[in-house]
């Protein structure tokens, strides 16, 4: 069985999506895949409950407790390596984890590692997209899905998603629009990464 393990830090939508897509298309069958684990480095996010009431380990890993990012990374790392069957390499998704991961941990995970960006990379790199993307004027945004590399939000590039720009949007209006589009877009690429493992 490939396992997948989803790292969160908030309510965890994405994550959500991708495992009902796992259920309702049947990943464990078709794909030999089962999302394993939900990892957060937040006691208090929200996606846990979700993921608790499907069945899913979790488990929380404090980032504050840690000396540095390296110490947090190779933490992390352990508790991912759980998950870890031999010859099916465990794919790890970034869903709304707000952690800058080290070098060392992106080289351990290179090629398994994927990330959503609410923009339409490499426009928009960072926080505050939405807006940003306002400000700039633009008639189109949307969301990426990319590999992890070590250089933030520029990993090559998966999939992406386009949503317009409409006369007087605000940040949350455009991002409620974006975040529709991450909840189809994911699971079909983490599907796509899968039958290709």
């Amino acid at each position: 069985m490939k396992n997948i393990v989803i790292l969160i830090s908030g309510g965890g939508s994405n994550m959500a999506a991708i495992v009902k897509a796992a259920q309702r298309d049947g990943w464990a069958d078709k794909l030999g895949a089962r999302v394993a684990a939900v990892i957060s480095n937040r006691v208090d996010a929200k996606g846990l409950i979700f993921a608790r009431e499907h069945g899913i380990a979790t488990e929380v890993l404090d980032h504050r407790a840690f000396a540095s990012r390296e110490d947090f990374d190779t933490a992390l790392a352990v508790l991912i390596n759980r998950f870890d069957q031999p010859g099916e390499p465990v794919l790890v998704v970034l869903a709304g984890f707000m952690r800058i991961l080290t070098q060392g941990f992106v080289s351990r995970y290179a090629g398994r590692l994927v990330n959503i960006h609410p923009s339409l990379l490499p426009a928009f790199t960072g926080l505050h997209t939405h807006q940003r993307a306002i400000d700039a004027g633009c008639q189109f945004a949307g969301v990426t899905v990319h590999q992890v590399t070590v250089e933030l939000d520029h990993g090559e590039i998966l999939a992406q998603a386009v949503v317009p720009v409409l006369p007087g949007d605000t940040a949350d209006a455009l991002a409620a629009r974006v975040l529709t589009q991450e909840h189809v877009i994911y699971p079909r690429v983490i599907a796509d990464l899968l039958q290709k493992k």
